[in-house]
């Protein structure tokens, strides 16, 4: 979708673009052929314009997407996808609370599409930062509000990665309701973890802490992955449904192929949590 993209281009906006689509110009290909009667512009500018097409092709073999974003209006980030998923990572946090002064990070999990990364305060957190270094593009839902926030508070370190908050790409679509709720209207079921929510991932580390229980680490490490492995199937929908109000409808992607979750969840812990703390007798 990118290389259909002319909105990040200088004085190309919405309504140009999509007049370009509607002329056939549908791609840099054709905007770099197509002579200087057909584009709705004067001679110096299409040139000007070809050039700067040829420097969005050195930065896309340059595998650069800071370049792109730093043009595109936000809510066209997720153009950048494709092209950009081979250096993506999806990632998720969970925390004592809201930030508020004494709050940590206590688990996070970052998916770059085919190994599952997890850290655990006390354990290997300190790892997180590093490790994100490794990736261009960062996916999450509210990680904009919340999880990148959070982690440069927390360590003191930057996160400028190129964002995709899954939170507002999905609302422009009409899904509401916090991840959860995104997640059953698109039909992904979460089986043994259905109900856990944040303020439950935070009772079951309180339940770790205390007893120092190793289910209930287990078990919200598998609700931690559960969360952001479930974003690739997320951005991946998103996309295509983007993807299908364009004339690209055949730039759909497949779905993709969740890992196993390498932990599981203690079923009969989350029923006692549960009647404690949500429905106390």
């Amino acid at each position: 979708m990118l290389q259909n993209t002319f909105a990040h281009m200088p004085g190309i906006g919405l309504k140009t673009e999509q007049s370009l689509w509607d002329a056939g110009i549908g791609s840099w290909d054709v905007f770099c052929d197509a002579n200087g009667s057909v584009l709705p512009f004067g001679k110096r500018k299409s040139e000007a314009l070809r050039a700067f097409l040829d420097t969005c092709r050195d930065k896309l073999n340059e595998g650069d997407p800071h370049f792109f974003a730093a043009s595109l209006p936000s809510q066209l980030l997720w153009r950048l996808f494709p092209e950009f998923r081979h250096c993506a990572a999806y990632l998720d946090i969970e925390t004592t609370g809201l930030g508020g002064p004494g709050d940590h990070i206590t688990t996070a999990a970052l998916y770059d599409g085919s190994q599952v990364r997890h850290y655990v305060h006390g354990k290997n957190l300190d790892r997180l930062p590093h490790d994100l270094r490794n990736y261009k593009l960062l996916v999450t839902y509210n990680g904009s509000c919340f999880d990148l926030p959070f982690i440069r508070g927390y360590f003191g370190t930057r996160v400028d990665q190129v964002h995709i908050d899954l939170r507002f790409l999905l609302r422009s679509l009409g899904y509401t309701g916090g991840l959860k709720g995104c997640e059953k209207r698109l039909g992904l079921q979460r089986n043994e973890l259905e109900g856990v929510d944040g303020y439950f991932a935070v009772l079951l580390w309180e339940e770790y802490k205390r007893e120092q229980n190793p289910r209930a680490l287990e078990t919200l490490l598998a609700y931690n992955i559960a969360d952001t492995v479930n974003l690739e199937t997320l951005m991946v929908t998103a996309y295509n449904l983007k993807a299908a109000q364009t004339p690209f409808t055949g730039l759909a992607l497949p779905p993709p192929c969740p890992p196993p979750v390498p932990f599981r969840a203690d079923d009969r812990l989350i029923r006692s949590i549960r009647d404690r703390f949500y429905f106390p007798g």
